[in-house]
């Protein structure tokens, strides 16, 4: 079994962002076929209290169903419920048509320390995949049972997960008559909401820095829109960009040092590229078209971005070494919001089709156009940082609300807000203990 220590520094920093908001609800609304039949055993408790500060098994459960690749059994169908290897009996967890079997424990070593252990097995081989040992604290106990998800995820399928990631995403509020603005940061399970900003008017297009400690977003202020950059950790937040016209849709360069962002000085809208350490402006787009929603290719060579240059909105992508630019998207006549994903072979984007404004996936290389969603109304397109997922922005009647979708179209969730409607998502990257692990 390997002994795991965990790094937990950014999601401190995170939690000091502000008060607790809502936790989203999250609705599994299609499953994937073919998933894997995995059971997660309830893990063994032993400990002062009656039960362990927070349910892990439940939490690894709800992970892995979400992700689309596996397929957990119930409780009531759990043929037995063992919590030390030597318990396990392959032959009935083979009988339950079980492929993968999770068992596992804590036991409190103090008044806030925890061991937290777990085994995945191959049932039909009858042997052990792998087994961890974690050490952990009460306060981050939850996080545990998601990099336990992550582990369990990249064991089975050879890619990393992405359970411990964060979403950062907009809520909508009325109040008195009013709207209240908050953007909000909490696990991509909507669990532990946090609000980064409060305010009057609207807030749009959060977006993540690369090493996940700061985020960028545009504010109204006075009915005139500003970009800011804003620290998790302390809550500063400074203006980059409040000149005369638009100031949307920031993107950051893959090194952190640049943000994409549209303005239009001159009354037209193009993308310009700004060096956040020396202030320098760069125009890269000079098109009489409206040049909009930058997107950087992992290896910050092009960007994508949505131009209705040729009549209607579609997306282009621009090679930054010499400016030069090609149109990627001819079906439909409809096409903006590109996302890039991780491993640059795919774009994520919204699409219009007989009035409806669906999710796609775009075969980068081949020109090909998968629709992923059903509408009417789906935007904001963000990849999960492994690249398994999407979330966009939907409806539910008349509130708004998060949905998220694998890249193959088959597993599918929604997640809303209690009394609000949330828009606007941005699902952030690996933390620094993920990346180094990659």
């Amino acid at each position: 079994m390997r002994r795991l220590t965990l790094t937990f520094a950014m999601l401190l920093a995170l939690l000091a962002s502000g008060p607790a908001g809502a936790t989203l609800t999250i609705q599994i609304t299609g499953g994937a076929t073919g998933a894997m039949p995995i059971a997660v055993v309830p893990f063994g408790w032993q400990g002062k209290a009656a039960k362990a500060p927070v349910d892990v098994s439940k939490v690894v459960r709800d992970d892995l169903a979400r992700s689309g690749y596996f397929a957990p059994i119930g409780k009531s169908q759990l043929p037995a419920q063992p919590t030390h290897a030597s318990d396990v009996n392959f032959q009935q967890w083979r009988n339950a048509g079980v492929d993968t079997l999770v068992i596992g424990r804590i036991q409190q070593t103090s008044e806030n320390k925890f061991e937290l252990r777990f085994h995945v097995f191959d049932a039909l081989r009858g042997k052990q995949v792998t087994a961890y040992q974690i050490p952990v604290d009460r306060g981050h106990l939850r996080y545990s049972a998601h990099h336990v998800s992550d582990l369990i995820y990249e064991k089975l399928t050879g890619k990393p997960g992405a359970f411990e990631t964060r979403i950062a995403y907009v809520s909508v509020k009325h109040q008195n008559g009013s709207k209240v603005y908050r953007l909000m940061v909490a696990d991509a399970d909507g669990y532990d909401p946090r609000a980064a900003v409060t305010a009057r008017e609207p807030i749009l297009s959060p977006a993540w820095s690369p090493d996940g400690r700061k985020l960028a977003y545009v504010e109204f202020v006075h009915n005139r829109p500003r970009i800011y950059v804003q620290d998790l950790a302390t809550g500063k937040r400074r203006v980059v960009s409040k000149r005369e016209g638009l100031n949307g849709a920031p993107a950051w360069s893959p090194d952190g040092h640049k943000l994409a962002i549209t303005l239009s000085p001159q009354g037209n809208a193009d993308i310009y590229i700004l060096d956040l350490k020396s202030g320098k402006l760069t125009q890269v787009t000079h098109d009489p078209g409206i040049d909009t929603e930058p997107s950087w290719s992992p290896d910050g060579k092009k960007l994508a971005f949505t131009s209705d240059r040729g009549g209607s909105p579609q997306v282009y992508e621009m090679t930054l070494a010499n400016h030069s630019v090609q149109r990627l998207t001819f079906e439909n006549g409809y096409n903006a919001s590109p996302h890039w994903s991780p491993d640059g072979k795919s774009i994520a984007l919204v699409t219009e089709q007989n009035g409806k404004f669906d999710i796609g996936v775009l075969n980068v290389k081949t020109g090909s156009l998968r629709v992923l969603s059903d509408g009417p109304r789906d935007e904001s397109p963000s990849f999960a940082p492994n690249g398994s997922m999407i979330m966009y922005a939907s409806n539910d009647g008349d509130r708004g609300v998060l949905a998220t979708v694998s890249f193959d179209g088959g597993a599918r969730q929604r997640l809303s807000g209690q009394n609000e409607d949330v828009q606007e998502p941005a699902w952030g990257p690996f933390s620094a203990s993920e990346r180094q692990q990659q």
